[in-house]
């Protein structure tokens, strides 16, 4: 009889973790609000289910100063509605133009954290990016001196398009690892299994994001029956097994890896043209698009450090005070959304997904 009651508070138990989850509110660590216009509709879609965010910095002009990074700042809070709690973070766009002067200062504003290496060219907005990262050794070196965070979008500019993230690894990152063994690096938005690869057994101070779509989607999907160009992001999507490494690493309670949505918006007409643009748009349906891949793996469990916990540690921040509610309820993606003077095309528009956020009312 025991055995039988024990056997029915169990299931009793999975039923309603598996319907409805309470978890701390979580944070995007690797978001793009774009500028002006598009932040009145960019900043409320990130500020509605997540605390924070980390802002990138890749603008034109690139912000390389703290003077611009806090215009910008301004800008997205101007954005926000008073009655929503939502902190942005920022980061500096590092290249050889930053002020060893501003990253001497930069822990004077508790909001910017560190600093983003893009190399030239490797995605939108790179073009001010660095050519040569050992020209920025004397910066890193600075930031290493003040526990800054480096976050680095880690491709080379050259080769198969599909192995540049591994070239970088190997030619760049395990090099940078050696000389700055003191400096904390995340390695963001990875898509490969040679990046799980590295984060795993690189020391402590190296973590990495990663996104819904790398989660949710390969190669296949953007390529198979036709190219859709709404499934096209930097880094691109990659090999059916290196997205099951991606899914292994998010649910195994690693703290290395952490959410980051990079959730990227460009309007319809700039995706469905001759060069489209990279970048898939994530920000209202991350949270539940993580939450439904985490049930399907058996690790919701998991969900709450992975989305609230591992990047705020790795950041020195403590967790955000309120919770969350998710319930397994279907919701219909939009198959367009209203962007400024055009639409966007959200992540997974027109299917269904089986979690949802609760609103509260």
């Amino acid at each position: 009889m025991k055995s039988m009651i024990s056997l029915c508070i169990g299931l009793i138990k999975r039923i309603f973790i598996l319907n409805s989850l309470s978890i701390i509110r979580p944070d995007d660590w690797h978001v793009h609000f774009r500028d002006h216009e598009a932040l009145h509709y960019t900043v409320p879609a990130t500020a509605m289910h997540f605390g924070r965010a980390l802002v990138m910095p890749n603008l034109q002009p690139a912000l390389t100063t703290i003077s611009v990074v806090n215009a910008y700042y301004e800008r997205i809070l101007n954005a926000l509605d008073k009655t929503v709690s939502f902190l942005p973070y920022m980061t500096l766009y590092l290249n050889e133009n930053v002020l060893p002067d501003d990253l001497h200062h930069l822990r004077q504003y508790p909001h910017i954290l560190g600093a983003k290496l893009y190399p030239a060219g490797a995605t939108t907005n790179s073009n001010e990016g660095v050519h040569s990262i050992k020209k920025l050794y004397p910066l890193l070196e600075i930031m290493q001196t003040h526990d800054l965070v480096l976050q680095i979008h880690g491709e080379v500019t050259h080769g198969d398009i599909f192995d540049r993230e591994a070239r970088f690894i190997e030619e760049f990152l395990v090099p940078l690892t050696h000389d700055f063994p003191k400096l904390r690096i995340i390695l963001e938005h990875i898509s490969t299994q040679a990046a799980v690869e590295f984060v795993l057994q690189a020391p402590t101070t190296v973590a990495a994001t990663i996104t819904p779509h790398h989660l949710f989607y390969n190669r296949n999907q953007l390529l198979a029956g036709g190219l859709r160009p709404h499934y096209y992001c930097l880094p691109i999507l990659k090999r059916e097994h290196d997205q099951r490494a991606l899914q292994q690493a998010a649910v195994s309670g690693n703290p290395k890896f952490f959410a980051g949505t990079d959730s990227a918006p460009h309007a319809k007409k700039l995706k469905e043209n001759a060069c489209g643009c990279a970048g898939i748009y994530s920000a209202p349906y991350a949270l539940a698009m993580y939450a439904q891949l985490f049930d399907e793996l058996d690790k919701i469990k998991q969900l709450n450090h992975f989305m609230s916990v591992f990047g705020a540690e790795f950041y020195h921040l403590s967790p955000n005070q309120d919770r969350i509610e998710l319930i397994k309820k279907e919701q219909l993606i939009p198959t367009s959304l209203p962007f400024v003077n055009d639409d966007i095309i959200p992540i997974a528009a027109g299917t269904t997904l089986q979690w949802s956020i609760h609103e509260s009312t």
